[in-house]
């Protein structure tokens, strides 16, 4: 599950008190009674849908008055609110007039912009109907999102303002694309150009006159909906392709292992062009009629929080790991550590016993958090189990998942009635997970059979039939085992997969790929290097490194007879020029000069595994 790159946010916290007097006179016995509530198996009441169309029409029918969507107009104004039957009114609007303005039905359109009503509005519009999706990442630099145009075969691009000017650089260059639309634009028809909000408001009127041509659309589930393109070097990162069944079976998977209700209120950090938080993030709290707020950026998360009072966040370990850290400075700055880990033990044991204060206990660091929050889930990669505990041990229920685009994306969750904290979750009650050829210690790779998982990679069926064998079952490339309550644990990967700390997958072939055309390099080998020493106890992230094998017969050619550190200099320099092609988070940021040739199998294929241990 892949994410773009995560700077760590500064996070300011209220000084604790912990004043517990409050709890003198609380009614245990109705708290005993109030809190018991164990079960081991799914819910029974989860749902069976099959296309998205058919959640979020029943949502709206069901909590039309309900709030759907929370955004700030600006950062000194309160959140404006959306209702369901508001934003549906908004999808069919814009539905209509992509259809019947613009002529864009069963077309491709990229969808391209940082979080807002906008992104939300385009991307329920092309599942309802209007034609194929194709959600990309807004840091895209500007040669890499004009590659992706021409390789989706996109016929408009929807936009927010702050991509305006990478726009009016591609545009001269994609001719086959017809229409440029900018969210938050009142803009009519000029040339190629359009307002988002003008089409919403066009398509309303036509819908006020008759037109239902876009509500009545039939949908069907196995068609070919969304285009989500992987972590990479645009030329080689693979596009996936998905159906409206894969994101429904996505909310059936959920439903069976998590309750949440149209209270909740689910807190948008991530960027909605990764398919983790387009459909978990989003598709899911639409279809139990809850309601998402959207963060304005990383350096307002907690007075967003504070404002928004989100019961549930959805994110990545690096987010979650900050924030254990930020609220625990401030409990010892406070000088309340004794205290609060005295009341986890307490709290422990009187949960144990069926009775959950943790709430009221913990309730200042709750406020510092809005107030309600109840679920924090973490995906994309590891995160340190004694966070996980903590939250736990506070009161907040911590839920891992894993899955990949390929699975659209849950392949696994953790059950909120029976938690597994260390594990990735326990597989999706409409898959079949097994391990092939595990190893002594049980570890092998994870293969997955299920209903979420895409139709193939897009205009790549070699790949396609590479990842997906005849049985079915779809090779991850991770390693690990299951235990014997059927929790999944990861162990490593066998698909050379760099994964950041904040969830980032990168692809070393394909940075290599560029690398191998430096006439100096003979062969390269990208890595993530685990750092000898911590500056900070924090800073684990892996160190993209490039494992060189020089071609001293060119370096003879091109520079004469020049000596090691020579050698090194000239190949440093030239992977900085490779480096401003690259996204920040893939640069490569430490040189390695290999003596010898790389150790490599039957099909010359470089051992990894011994190099990188070398």
């Amino acid at each position: 599950m892949g994410l773009r790159n995560f700077k760590v946010p500064k996070m300011k916290f209220k000084k604790m008190k912990m004043n517990l007097e409050e709890l003198d006179g609380l009614d245990y016995e109705s708290l005993e009674k109030k809190n018991i509530k164990k079960r081991s198996t799914p819910y029974e009441n989860n749902t069976h849908y099959k296309t998205v169309k058919e959640f979020f029409t029943r949502a709206v029918e069901t909590y039309p008055n309900n709030t759907c969507i929370l955004e700030k107009p600006d950062h000194k104004e309160p959140y404006k609110v959306t209702t369901y039957k508001e934003f549906y009114n908004r999808v069919i609007g814009l539905g209509t007039a992509l259809v019947n303005i613009l002529n864009l039905k069963g077309k491709r359109v990229i969808i391209v912009g940082e979080t807002q009503i906008g992104w939300y509005t385009s991307y329920m519009a092309m599942l309802m109907g209007t034609g194929i999706a194709v959600p990309v990442d807004r840091e895209l630099p500007v040669n890499e999102l004009e590659n992706l145009v021409r390789r989706a075969k996109a016929s408009a691009i929807i936009y927010s303002p702050k991509k305006e000017s990478d726009i009016e650089k591609i545009k001269g260059n994609v001719p086959e694309v017809e229409y440029f639309i900018e969210m938050k634009s009142n803009k009519n028809i000029q040339g190629k150009d359009v307002g988002l909000e003008y089409l919403v408001e066009e398509g309303k009127k036509l819908v006020k006159l008759g037109n239902n041509e876009f509500e009545k659309i039939e949908i069907d589930p196995e068609e070919f909906k969304i285009l989500f393109f992987t972590s990479g070097t645009t030329s080689n990162s693979k596009g996936v392709m998905l159906n409206n069944r894969n994101l429904a079976e996505n909310i059936n998977a959920i439903t069976a292992y998590v309750e949440l209700y149209p209270s909740d209120r689910l807190f948008s950090i991530l960027p909605l062009h990764h398919c983790y938080e387009s459909t978990i993030g989003f598709l899911y709290p639409i279809s139990q009629g809850a309601s998402v707020a959207i963060c304005e950026g990383l350096r307002y998360i907690v007075p967003n929080m504070q404002e928004a009072k989100p019961t549930a966040i959805l994110t990545v370990p690096l987010l979650v790991e900050n924030l254990y850290k930020k609220i625990n400075e401030k409990i010892v700055k406070s000088k309340k550590d004794k205290i609060v880990n005295t009341m986890i033990s307490v709290t422990n044991l009187l949960k144990g016993a069926g009775i959950n204060i943790k709430r009221k206990v913990f309730k200042e660091i709750y406020d510092n958090l809005g107030g309600n929050l109840r679920i924090i889930v973490s995906a994309a990669a590891p995160i340190d189990k004694k966070v996980g505990n903590w939250l736990e041990d506070i009161g907040i229920l911590f839920l891992q998942g894993y899955g990949l685009t390929e699975t659209a994306p849950i392949s696994a969750l953790t059950p909120d009635y029976k938690l597994n904290i260390g594990s990735a979750g326990k597989p999706i009650v409409q898959a079949e997970v097994k391990v092939d050829n595990p190893n002594e210690n049980g570890e092998g790779e994870i293969l997955i059979k299920t209903p979420t998982l895409m139709i193939g990679y897009y205009e790549d069926e070699e790949e396609t039939k590479k990842a997906i064998d005849e049985e079915g079952y779809f090779h991850t490339g991770d390693i690990g085992y299951l235990d014997k309550d059927g929790y999944i644990f990861l162990t490593g990967r066998s698909k050379n997969v760099i994964v950041t700390q904040n969830g980032k997958n990168i692809y070393p072939e394909e940075i290599e790929m560029m690398l191998e055309k430096i006439d100096e390099i003979k062969e390269v080998m990208v890595y993530g290097k685990k750092p000898e020493k911590y500056s900070k106890k924090e800073e684990k992230e892996l160190i993209i490194t490039a494992k060189v094998v020089p071609n001293y017969e060119e370096i003879t050619k091109i520079h004469g007879d020049i000596s090691e550190e020579e050698i090194y200099d000239i190949i440093w320099k030239n992977i900085k020029e490779v480096n401003k092609k690259l996204t920040s988070y893939k640069a490569i940021k430490s040189l390695e000069i290999k003596e010898g040739e790389f150790e490599k199998t039957s099909t010359m294929k470089i051992k990894r595994y011994k190099e990188i241990n070398t």
